[in-house]
C-alpha cells in the first residue's frame, strides 16, 4: 500500500518551508504539518527578534526565490566593528575590501517568515495547520505519523519524515533523541533603540564581562539591540524602568552612535547551548533548530539551520530523481555525516567565543585583547574571520 506522502515536513517554520520550497519541483508528494495558526505566529514575541542573514545565506534564499521579495525589508550590513568593553582591542571588517556589496543582511524573523509562507500557500503545498504530532511509529517502508487538530485525529503515513519543529520539537521527543545541554546562565534582552547619529550599515558587536552586545542597523537610524546579560542582571533590567535600561545600555554601549532611545518593547530569552546526540531515528530526520540551538553572539543559528535544509534537499532531490528510497538509512545517515564537520565547527566557534568574551579574568581579558588587535592588522586571518561572518565555508556556503 502506497504511503499518503513521499515527504511530512513537522514544522511551518523557515526550516521547515524552505525545505518545501526547495523540493517543490522535484515530484516528491509534501505536506507540512504545523501547530500554531498564522495568527498565532504574527502575535508571537519570537516574530520581533532580527536575523542576521550571511551573505552565504542570502544567496541560498536567492537560490529559493525567497530573496527577491524580502530584499527591500533587510538591511545591508557593509561593515562590522568588534570591541572589547573597557579594553583596547577591536576589529573592524568591511564589505569593501571584500569586493562584495554587503557582508550580510538584517531583517525582522516576522518579515522572512510570513513572506516564506505565503509562497509555500502559492505553491500549493499540502498545509496540515492547526495540526500538532502526537505519535510517530517508523516501519521497514513507511513513518506512520498522529496528528491531533482540535478534537479531530488524522493518521498519516509518508516515506520519510522530517522534524523541523525548533527548539521544543516534537518529533525529537518521541523518537527519543537525548540532548546535550549547556546552560550559560545567560538570558538575551532584545528590542530596538534610535540613535542620534547614522549607523552607516554597520553592526557593532560589543563584548562586556557579562556577555556581547550587539547593535545590527535596521531603518535609518534604528539599530535592532540583542544584548546577552547574566539571568540575575537581565530580570533586573526586564523589572525596571525604561529610563533605566536605555541609561544602561548606554553605559555598556558608550556613545559611537550618539544618544539611544528605546522604540520597542524589551523581550527576553534564556540562552543555553544544546546539540540533540544525533538526527536520525528510523525513517524520520530532524534539522534545524530541533538538532540545534546555539547562543546569539555570532548570529549563525539561522545561517546553519539553513545551511542543513540546502544539503538535505540536494540529497533528496537527487534520490528523486534516481527514484531512490528517500527514507532509507544509507541515504539518511550519509547525510547526516556530510553535516557533522560544519556543526562542529561553528557550534565549537561560537561556545568558544561566549566563554572567551563572557568573563573579566585579567589573563584572559589582556590575551583575548591583544589578539584581537592583532587580527585587525593581519590580512590573512582577518579575511578568514570574515569569510566565517559571511557564511562561507572554504568556498562553499
Amino acid at each position: 500500500m502506497q504511503p499518503d506522502y513521499d515527504l511530512i515536513i513537522v514544522g511551518g517554520g523557515l526550516a521547515g518551508n524552505s525545505l518545501a520550497l526547495a523540493l517543490n519541483n522535484t515530484g516528491l508528494n509534501i505536506a507540512i504539518v504545523e501547530a500554531s495558526t498564522q495568527e498565532q505566529r504574527q502575535l508571537s514575541p519570537a516574530g520581533d527578534r532580527a536575523l542576521a542573514l550571511a551573505a552565504g545565506t542570502v544567496e541560498v534564499l536567492d537560490t529559493l526565490g525567497i530573496w527577491q521579495g524580502i530584499h527591500h525589508k533587510a538591511t545591508a550590513i557593509t561593515h562590522i566593528h568588534i570591541s572589547d568593553r573597557g579594553h583596547f582591542g577591536k576589529v573592524r571588517l568591511s564589505a569593501e575590501k571584500e569586493n562584495v556589496a554587503a557582508l550580510g543582511y538584517v531583517i525582522s524573523a516576522r518579515d522572512i517568515e510570513t513572506h516564506v509562507a505565503h509562497l509555500v500557500e502559492q505553491a500549493g503545498i499540502t498545509l496540515h495547520c492547526p495540526a500538532r504530532v502526537v505519535g510517530l511509529m517508523s516501519g521497514n517502508s513507511e513513518v506512520n505519523v498522529s496528528l491531533k487538530s482540535g478534537n479531530d485525529t488524522l493518521n498519516l503515513s509518508a516515506k520519510l519524515l522530517v522534524g523541523a519543529d525548533g527548539g521544543s520539537s516534537s518529533v525529537r521527543q518521541l523518537l527519543d533523541i537525548p540532548q546535550r545541554i549547556t546552560e550559560y546562565q545567560q538570558t538575551a534582552l532584545v528590542t530596538t533603540v534610535k540613535a542620534t547619529l547614522p549607523h552607516n550599515h554597520t553592526a557593532f558587536e560589543r563584548f562586556t564581562c557579562s556577555g556581547p552586545l550587539a547593535l545590527l542597523p535596521v531603518d535609518k537610524n534604528y539599530c535592532s539591540v540583542v544584548w546577552t546579560r547574566t539571568d540575575e542582571e537581565a530580570q533586573a533590567l526586564m523589572l525596571g524602568s525604561e529610563a533605566d535600561f536605555i541609561a544602561e545600555l548606554q553605559q555598556y554601549f558608550g556613545y559611537r552612535l550618539g544618544e539611544l532611545t528605546l522604540t520597542a518593547p524589551r523581550r527576553a530569552f534564556p540562552l543555553s547551548l544544546i546539540r540533540a546526540e544525533r538526527m536520525v531515528a528510523g525513517r524520520a530526520v530532524i534539522i534545524g533548530n530541533a538538532v540545534h540551538q546555539l547562543h546569539p553572539v555570532a548570529g549563525q543559528g539561522f545561517n546553519l539551520g539553513l545551511r542543513d535544509v540546502v544539503q538535505l534537499a540536494a540529497v533528496l532531490s537527487k534520490a528523486a530523481h534516481n527514484h531512490d528510497d528517500i527514507g532509507a538509512t544509507a541515504l539518511l545517515n550519509a547525510y547526516t555525516q556530510s553535516r557533522q564537520a560544519d556543526h562542529d565547527r561553528v557550534i565549537g566557534f561560537t561556545d568558544n567565543v561566549v566563554k572567551i568574551f563572557s568573563n573579566d579574568w585579567l589573563a584572559l581579558s589582556a590575551a583575548r585583547n591583544i589578539g584581537l588587535s592583532l587580527l585587525d592588522h593581519l590580512p590573512s586571518a582577518k579575511r578568514l574571520l570574515t569569510r566565517q561572518a559571511m557564511g562561507f565555508v572554504g568556498g562553499k556556503v
